[in-house]
C-alpha cells in the first residue's frame, strides 16, 4: 500500500487539484511517508513483517477504497531508481511542481524529509496567494470532509521536539486552515482552545461548531473582510501568528477557566441512584422540583456522552429533575452508557427475573473454548447499529493463523481493538466472529425472534435493536410502577422504537390497559404490533407515525380514549447529533434528528397541562 492508497482510504476525497491534495497530503506525517517508502511500498513490494503489513480497516470504513486513483500532471509514471529520483517522484506524486521539488530539495538536501515537505508547502503558500497568481481563491466550505479521524491526521510532535518544531507546526496548521477558508483569527482562537498538538481535523472541527452554536460565551468574533495580502504582507503575519502563539503560551494557565473544554462529567461507577449487582450506599428519596410531581410519570433516556451542555439543557425542560447516569454493564454482558431523567420513585425497586448473563463467558459458553488468554474481555462494548465485515474477520483470521502459539503483541493489539470495537467473539481457532441478531435480542433484554420475519431484513434488524432501550435497566427503574398501578397502567411511548418500554411493563407484569405508540419507522411499528399479538395483550394498542401531528386537540382526543389521561409518559429522542461516532453532525438539539426532544418536552408539558384541567 503506498502513499497513494494511504490518501484515499484515509481522506474519501479526489479531485485533480494540485494545492487540494497538498492540504490533505499534509495530515501525513513525513516519518510515516518515509517509513512507507522505506517498507518498498512505493514500489509495490511486499518487504517488511507481516505484522505491520495487516490493513485493520473494514469495508465499513473503507467504502472509498476503490475509487479510481487520480494524480495531477506530471506525475512521475515510476518509483523505481535511485533514493534521489524515489524521492523527486514522490513528492512531485504528491502534486508539488517538478520545479518546487527540485527547489526544496537542493535547498534542505535529501537527507531530512520534513524540511523538503515544509519547504514545499510554505512555496505553494506563496504561490497561490492572490497577488501572486492573481487568480480567485477556491474556498472550502466543507467543514471536515476531506479530513476524516484517521491515524495520519495528527500533527502532533514528540515532547522531546524543540520550540522551533513547535512554531514551524503553528505556521503550517496556520497556513493549511486558511487555505481552507478560515480567518486568521478563527485560526488562531481555535489553536488557543484546541492546543497546537490539534490536527487540522480537529481545528475545522471547532471553528465549525463555535461559528454554528453561537452560545453565550462566543468562542469566535464576528468576520470581517479580510485584505488581499501581499507577498511581503504574508511574512509579516507570520510573525504575527508567532507572536499570538508565544502570547497563547504564556496566558494558557493564567487565562483558562476551570472545566471550560472539559466534557460532561459522568459519575463513576455509572450507577445511578444504584443497581442490584453493585453494592453502594444507595439513596432511599431524592427531592424533585415541585413541577416535577403532579402526573403523570415521565421518564426520558439518551445516551450519555453528550457534547457539553446537552443533559444541562434537557434537565432545564424537564423541570430541573437531576439526570440518572446508569451503565447497563450492571445488568446484562454490554455496556451501554444512558442517561434517564424521570419522576419516578426510587426505593424499593426490583431487577427482572431470571438476572441475564453478566459476562461474555456466561451469556456465550461456547466461545470458552476459543477465547485466547491475551483477549481479556468480560463485557462487550456499546451495541451498535452496523456489525463489523466479513473481509474484516477474514483479514483477522489471516494475521493469526501463522502463529502456532501466541501472535506478537502487535497483533494482540491490533486484532484486539477490532474486536473491542465490533464486539467481535471468538467461535474457533484463530476465527471471529460479529454477534448475530438473535444475540443481539438476548443481551439487550428481547424475548427470542422479537425483531425476526416478517419481510424486516438483517440489516433492519441490527439497525432496530442498536437503537432500542437495554430491557432490563429500564425495567428495573419502572419497577415501582408495579404496586401503583397493580390494574394496569395507560401508557404514551414516544420514539417507541421495537417497544423496549412496552416489553418492560409485560416483563414486570404491569397489564397494558391503554398503550399509544409513536414511531416512525413503519419496520419498528410493524415488530410493536407483533409482539402485541404474539403475548396476547388484552388491552389496546393505537400506533401513530408522526410525533409532530401530536398537538392539543389530537392529544385531548387520545386522553378521552384512554379514559381520563396518561400515566406514563416515556421515550427517547434521536441521538444522531448527540453520539460521538457523528463527527460532521454532532449538532447537539440543533440537530435535525436530535431536536425532537423538544417534542417530547412540548408533548408531556401539554399531557400535564390537560390532565390538571
Amino acid at each position: 500500500m503506498g502513499i497513494n492508497s494511504i490518501f484515499y482510504r484515509d481522506n474519501p476525497v479526489q479531485s485533480d487539484n494540485c494545492s487540494e491534495k497538498c492540504l490533505i497530503y499534509a495530515e501525513l506525517t513525513v516519518a510515516q511517508i518515509v517509513e512507507t517508502m522505506g517498507h518498498g511500498e512505493m514500489d509495490g513490494s511486499a518487504d517488511g513483517d507481516s505484522e505491520d503489513n495487516i490493513d485493520w480497516n473494514t469495508e465499513d470504513e473503507l467504502e472509498v477504497e476503490n475509487y479510481p486513483v487520480s494524480w495531477c500532471p506530471g506525475e512521475a509514471s515510476s518509483f523505481g531508481g535511485s533514493s534521489s529520483s524515489k524521492l523527486f517522484n514522490h513528492f512531485v506524486g504528491m502534486g508539488f511542481s517538478e520545479k518546487l521539488v527540485s527547489k526544496a530539495i537542493d535547498e534542505n538536501g535529501e537527507a531530512n524529509t520534513d524540511l523538503i515537505l515544509e519547504s514545499l508547502l510554505t512555496y505553494t503558500a506563496l504561490e497561490d496567494s492572490p497577488e501572486a497568481q492573481q487568480t480567485e481563491t477556491v474556498v472550502n466550505d466543507d467543514c471536515s470532509s476531506g479530513y476524516e479521524e484517521n491515524p495520519f491526521d495528527d500533527f502532533s510532535d514528540d515532547d522531546s521536539d524543540s520550540g522551533r518544531e513547535v512554531i514551524h507546526n503553528w505556521e503550517r496548521k496556520m497556513m493549511l486552515l486558511e487555505e481552507m477558508g478560515y480567518t486568521s483569527d478563527e485560526v488562531s482562537i481555535a489553536l488557543e482552545r484546541c492546543g497546537v498538538d490539534a490536527s487540522v481535523a480537529e481545528l475545522a472541527d471547532f471553528i465549525c461548531a463555535a461559528k454554528y452554536s453561537k452560545e453565550a460565551d462566543a468562542l469566535l468574533p464576528e468576520e470581517k473582510p479580510q485584505p488581499v495580502l501581499s507577498v511581503n504582507d504574508f511574512h509579516q503575519s507570520k510573525k504575527r501568528k508567532l507572536g499570538g502563539y508565544n502570547s497563547w503560551k504564556q496566558n494558557l494557565i493564567k487565562d483558562k477557566k476551570p472545566d471550560e473544554d472539559e466534557p460532561i462529567r459522568l459519575p463513576n461507577p455509572m450507577v445511578g441512584f444504584g443497581v442490584p449487582t453493585y453494592s453502594s450506599q444507595q439513596p432511599n428519596r431524592r427531592n424533585l422540583p415541585e413541577s416535577a410531581r403532579a402526573p403523570p410519570y415521565f421518564y426520558y433516556e439518551n445516551v450519555a456522552l453528550t457534547p457539553k451542555g446537552v443533559w444541562d439543557t434537557i434537565s432545564r425542560f424537564l423541570y430541573d429533575v437531576e439526570p440518572e447516569f446508569v451503565d447497563s454493564k450492571y445488568f446484562c454482558a454490554a455496556a451501554r452508557k444512558r442517561g434517564y431523567v424521570h419522576n419516578l420513585p426510587i426505593h424499593s425497586r426490583f431487577p427482572l427475573r431470571p438476572i441475564p448473563p453478566l459476562t461474555i463467558s456466561e451469556a456465550f459458553p461456547l466461545t470458552k473454548r476459543w477465547w485466547p488468554t491475551w483477549d481479556t474481555r468480560t463485557k462487550l462494548n456499546c451495541l451498535q447499529t452496523s456489525i463489523a465485515s466479513a473481509k474484516l474477520t477474514e483479514r483477522i483470521r489471516k494475521a493469526l493463523e501463522d502463529y502456532e502459539v501466541e501472535p506478537p503483541l502487535k497483533v494482540q493489539t491490533d486484532v484486539l481493538h477490532e474486536c473491542k470495537k465490533w464486539n467481535l467473539v471468538w467461535v474457533g481457532r484463530n476465527k471471529v466472529a460479529p454477534l448475530e441478531p438473535d444475540e443481539f435480542e438476548m443481551l439487550l433484554g428481547f424475548p427470542r425472534n422479537h425483531t425476526r420475519g416478517g419481510g424486516i431484513s438483517r440489516t433492519d434488524r441490527f439497525k432496530s435493536l442498536g437503537n432500542s432501550f437495554q430491557v432490563d435497566t429500564v425495567a428495573y427503574h419502572l419497577s415501582v410502577l408495579k404496586e401503583i398501578f397493580p390494574r394496569g397502567i395507560n401508557v404514551l411511548s414516544l420514539f417507541s422504537g421495537i417497544g423496549g418500554a412496552e416489553v418492560a411493563l409485560h416483563r414486570l407484569g404491569i397489564p397494558l390497559k391503554n398503550v399509544v405508540s409513536v414511531e416512525i419507522s413503519e419496520v419498528n411499528r410493524n415488530i410493536v404490533r407483533s409482539w402485541w399479538k404474539q403475548t396476547d395483550q388484552k388491552g389496546r394498542l393505537i400506533d401513530l407515525a408522526d410525533i409532530q401531528q401530536l398537538n392539543t386537540e389530537k392529544l385531548e382526543q387520545l386522553i378521552n380514549a384512554v379514559g381520563g389521561g396518561f400515566d406514563l409518559v416515556i421515550g427517547g429522542s434521536p441521538c444522531n447529533n448527540l453520539a460521538g461516532s457523528n463527527r460532521h453532525h454532532r449538532d447537539g438539539l440543533k440537530g435535525k434528528e436530535s431536536s425532537l426532544f423538544y417534542d417530547y418536552f412540548r408533548i408531556l408539558d401539554l399531557v400535564k397541562c390537560i390532565m390538571s384541567r
